[in-house]
């Protein structure tokens, strides 16, 4: 019997797509990989995308901040029902499971604060090649959704979101070889070398994004990559939190 057997189960907040199984976005998918690494309960309130601020505000939880200071509401959201806890932003999610619940640490010898430089550094990279996502991720949510969408996301990406196919994939890749060279820096198999991390977290949710986003040629464009490197990678987080 697991430890956590008579937990009541925590309530992650997630977006509906129309893809089978619904999840897509890769924020919520680093949460969903630590509960699942963690063997915690949870059930997840699927959230059309239009319907965030109503959905996240009717609960309680807090906005998060963009770059120019103002407000947006966001998910992952959990609500954890054992402690009374409603958590916005998936590395504040990430912590607060580490710490309340510590049993398979995914923050190990103390190495949040590294993680924490680590995913704007991974962002950066990715950013240059952000559209290709938006317009894919256009493709799957409603019609009210994808307008509310694109209103936010501009916000970060002006419009338009033309997709250059030469020039985008061309900056994909390169960032990709980039964090190919991180992974080749270790001894093992992992960011942390032979020790799991969110680290691996946070670049297996966006592998798990591209593989749900992108077009069927597409994913085996870029899985092609590195030698197969991403598919791996993915398939390894996917069955060290049991989710393969």
């Amino acid at each position: 019997m697991s430890q956590y057997s008579t937990m009541l189960p925590l309530v992650l907040y997630d977006i509906v797509s129309n893809l089978p199984g619904n999840h897509f976005s890769p924020n919520p998918a680093k949460t969903r990989f630590v509960l699942s690494y963690k063997n915690l309960p949870f059930v997840t309130l699927w959230v059309e995308y239009s319907d965030i601020p109503i959905a996240t505000k009717a609960i309680g939880a807090k906005p998060n901040k963009r770059r120019d200071g103002s407000e947006v509401y966001t998910v992952p959201v959990l609500s954890d029902p054992n402690t009374g806890a409603l958590i916005t932003d998936s590395l504040e999610i990430a912590s607060y499971l580490d710490k309340t619940y510590p049993e398979k640490p995914i923050f190990p010898n103390s190495s949040e604060p590294l993680i924490c430089a680590f995913e704007p550094a991974y962002l950066s990279l990715l950013q240059h090649a952000i559209k290709l996502i938006f317009v894919r991720g256009t493709e799957i949510l409603s019609p009210a959704s994808v307008k509310f969408f694109i209103k936010a996301r501009t916000v970060d990406v002006p419009l338009p979101w033309d997709v250059n196919p030469d020039a985008d994939w061309e900056l994909l890749e390169k960032a990709h070889n980039t964090v190919y060279e991180w992974y080749h820096k270790t001894d093992g198999k992992w960011i942390m070398g032979d020790t799991f991390s969110y680290a691996d977290i946070i670049v297996a949710s966006w592998l798990l994004a591209y593989k749900r986003v992108l077009k069927a040629d597409e994913w085996v464009r870029f899985s092609s990559w590195n030698g197969g490197k991403w598919t791996q990678v993915l398939a390894d987080v996917e069955k060290e939190c049991t989710l393969s």
